[in-house]
């Protein structure tokens, strides 16, 4: 399974470097097969030693809990239960389909036309991939070698995903410090606080020396005419400066990735009601869900397990949270997440038929 955050905020497939050097016709075969045949011989282990990395995080912060009561890892259901968990599950759909929305907009800017109703589904495909199968071949994969093969433009489709992503990691910071100025009172949670402030303006940094670097003619513009993966920086090169020329567009690919994010904060806001926190409220998720979005990306789990549930108890203990309705919170998400994923399976399946039939 895949280390896809699930909720699109994640960089850009790793497995999108390992497997650049291949045609279109290649990747998509590939791809459609569920496995890497040029590189599982190389990455065969990494599956199984997330698997383990995410058992040991979970098994360490269960331990180090002390007196951890399991009871309260399941909620006391009622109707207001069932109501809050299908509106998550509804917002969380509502963000995919804003994820798709955020796609559109960036292969808009680089002059690639395609139709939402085509990019929803192959969106939902790329998270049943990444939450859900067995594999190490991402989503994003899955994305780039379905819309390449129609469109023709594999180096341009492949920056649509970068572009797309990298969005996400200018929205978050950006949700955090928004939460922290609504909500002064958090500017005093210490640790929680500071580590929060950390991951964001870090965050921040990185993302503006990409963007400053793959836009600048000596660095990401001197591989614009290279072959394997250095063609997608130089494609990453060409999309960055197109979006800089275009600041509509641009402004309005950020616009929809702030949608995204608020929706997905909505989304946690009734989960951790279903769970009993609904006493938490908005801006605390503000401040702080965004951070654990970043983190849960990291590539040492499966899909965030262990780290999510470790985050969320650090920045939520000091708002008077029990560690164990913390860890519930974000278990709660995670099922949440391969759920709506599911709905990406028959866009999956339909979609290998359709590339079969087309090859």
């Amino acid at each position: 399974m895949a280390t896809g955050s699930g909720d699109s905020t994640g960089p850009p497939a790793e497995e999108l470097l390992a497997l650049a050097d291949l045609t279109v016709d290649e990747l998509v075969e590939q791809t459609e097969a569920g496995h890497e045949q040029a590189c599982s011989r190389r990455r065969g282990w990494v599956l199984p030693v997330r698997i383990l990395a995410s058992a040991a995080m979970l098994w360490l912060l269960f331990t180090r809990i002390p007196e951890f009561e399991w009871d309260r890892l399941v909620p006391t259901w009622s109707r207001a239960t069932w109501g809050w968990l299908a509106g998550a599950a509804l917002l969380t759909l509502v963000g995919i389909v804003l994820s798709a929305l955020r796609w559109q907009q960036v292969l808009r800017a680089l002059g690639l036309r395609a139709r939402l109703r085509r990019l929803v589904p192959l969106y939902f495909a790329g998270q049943f991939v990444s939450n859900v199968l067995p594999t190490t071949i991402g989503g994003d994969v899955l994305r780039v070698s379905r819309l390449a093969r129609e469109n023709g433009d594999p180096p341009d489709t492949f920056a649509s995903v970068v572009l797309e992503r990298l969005t996400g990691w200018l929205v978050l910071p950006l949700i955090t410090f928004i939460g922290l100025a609504v909500n002064p009172d958090l500017l005093e949670l210490g640790r929680a606080t500071l580590l929060a402030v950390l991951i964001a303006a870090g965050t921040l940094g990185a993302l503006v020396a990409v963007l400053v670097a793959a836009d600048h003619p000596a660095l990401g513009g001197r591989f614009r005419t290279r072959q394997g993966w250095l063609r997608f920086v130089g494609a990453v090169h060409l999309g960055v400066s197109r979006l800089r020329h275009h600041p509509t567009a641009a402004l309005s690919v950020i616009g929809v990735g702030l949608v995204y994010q608020l929706v997905l904060c909505l989304a946690a806001l009734m989960a951790a009601a279903a769970v009993g926190l609904a006493e938490l409220g908005l801006t605390p998720l503000l401040a702080f869900f965004p951070a654990v979005l970043i983190a849960q990306v990291l590539p040492i789990g499966i899909s965030g397990l262990g780290v999510r549930e470790g985050a969320f108890v650090i920045f939520l203990a000091p708002l008077g949270v029990p560690a164990e309705q913390a860890v519930a919170l974000g278990l709660l998400l995670y099922l949440l997440n391969v759920a709506v994923s599911l709905l990406g399976a028959p866009a999956f399946a339909v979609g290998g038929r359709r590339q079969a039939a087309v090859a």
